[in-house]
């Protein structure tokens, strides 16, 4: 079954699209009993002022806020987006700096263990000496440089490491 159209119905869309109401009394009388009479026009007028209250309903509870607070809020969100983005990069920076200073601490202690023989040996009588003999401990630290640096190296990554954190966690 076919649906037919009203042959008026584009007449009465030109009117209605213009803003005008078919059924009141300043359109044609003929227009008007026709919208009237006919089921497919009745209805097309119908849905049309339907949806023109509804629009109006729509148009007149919207509540737009001043542009003041429209630009306020993009600058807080332009300003919230820089900050994300530079702490994401300051953490970067600081994930690359701790696995740099873990890689360091590992790749002396490897050279060390490899090139330097003292220092196990200190820490092979480290048990057998339960008190700990400050002058003896002096002097492994004159024997060589080595063990200097083995145990200020990872002292000054720490208080490196704290600079770094103390500086960056400012907010």
């Amino acid at each position: 079954m076919m649906l037919r159209s009203c042959p008026r119905e584009k007449e009465l869309r030109e009117l209605l699209d213009c803003g005008q109401r078919p059924l009141a009394a300043e359109t044609s009388p003929e227009l008007h009993a026709h919208a009237a009479a006919c089921r497919w026009c009745g209805d097309l007028v119908l849905l049309a002022q339907a949806f023109r209250k509804a629009r109006d309903a729509s148009a007149a509870s919207a509540r737009l806020m001043p542009p003041g607070v429209l630009w306020w809020r993009a600058q807080l969100r332009r300003r919230n987006a820089a900050v994300e983005r530079v702490a994401r990069t300051l953490f970067s920076a600081q994930v690359v700096a701790l696995a740099f200073t873990l890689l360091a601490g590992v790749g002396f202690l490897l050279f060390e263990a490899l090139t330097s023989d003292s220092w196990r040996v200190w820490l092979q009588r480290l048990p057998q000496n339960a008190a700990l003999d400050w002058d003896n401990l002096r002097a492994s630290f004159v024997a060589g440089p080595a063990w200097t640096w083995m145990m200020l190296g990872p002292a000054l990554v720490l208080l490196a490491g704290v600079a770094v954190y103390m500086a960056t966690d400012r907010q």
